[in-house]
């Protein structure tokens, strides 16, 4: 499987991955060789054959498509979970859509993975196939009892197959990250599960959001891309220490980061 040259958990961009027309125009340089990536692939699933390697290789190509723009990456924490055995629930925070396209190469080196995500991205044209075939877990957002319901049924079965879960709390991506905002249906998905928890904290706002189109805004390759994984954490009583703990990681992280947290 390819793959990014991880060492002691990290990986930091080679500042020689920059093109000279990505310095210009960082927009010229990404957004066809993505548009590229999600073309192959949406045809690849939809005939059946996008596995766990081609979702990396699409996953890899999206960051070095982003470096080529002068997008850079700085990755922590992943020791974590390359010691980690068994399947694991990741909770973070949820800023763009270059997590989507990222966290792939990074985790599947470790651990089969899928994502908890909006069941409108199963729905959408060419990147809808590539979605349904990660077999993800799908929620309305609309009806908070019937969403936490999807999640433990069809995270407890998925992760009875050894696949990790990717869950985001937040009910929309925004660069302002609020702790109010961040349910606790992951924590609750892994107690009943019994696996671990691991927090995930991401700076990602260099791929903008966009205003037509949210999931294709403006890159700034001025803003370094930031993952940050930590310590696995075990669900004890009803969960509430531990989701305070993801709480606090990334809050701490994304100040670090120069990010926004809400007081």
């Amino acid at each position: 499987m390819t793959g990014l040259r991880i060492v002691n958990g990290s990986y930091c961009t080679d500042e020689r991955r920059r093109s000279i027309l990505g310095r210009v125009s960082p927009g010229l340089v990404f957004y066809p060789r993505v548009f590229s990536v999600i073309l192959r692939a949406g045809s690849t699933a939809k005939r059946g054959r996008y596995d766990d390697a081609a979702w990396a290789a699409s996953s890899l190509d999206t960051v070095r498509a982003l470096e080529s723009a002068g997008v850079r990456f700085e990755i922590s924490g992943l020791e974590h979970v390359a010691a980690l055995e068994g399947p694991c629930v990741f909770i973070g925070n949820h800023m763009s859509t270059l997590e989507t396209f990222v966290l792939p190469v990074l985790l599947l080196p470790f651990k089969r993975v899928t994502f908890v995500v909006k069941r409108s991205l199963v729905e959408y044209p060419v990147f809808g196939h590539v979605m349904r075939s990660r077999d993800p877990v799908t929620v309305g957002r609309t009806n908070p009892r019937e969403d936490l319901k999807a999640v433990l049924e069809g995270g407890v079965e998925r992760l009875g197959r050894g696949i990790s879960l990717i869950i985001f709390p937040q009910t929309t991506r925004v660069p302002l990250f609020d702790p109010k905002e961040f349910n606790t249906i992951g924590v609750k998905l892994a107690k009943k599960a019994d696996v671990p928890v691991v927090p995930l904290a991401l700076k990602t706002d260099a791929w903008g959001n966009g205003r037509l189109v949210k999931d294709f805004g403006r890159l700034d390759p001025s803003k370094t891309v930031r993952f940050a994984f930590g310590s696995p954490l075990y669900v004890r009583d009803r969960g509430a220490e531990e989701h305070e703990a993801i709480v606090r990681f990334v809050s701490s992280k994304l100040a670090a980061w120069g990010g926004s947290v809400a007081a």
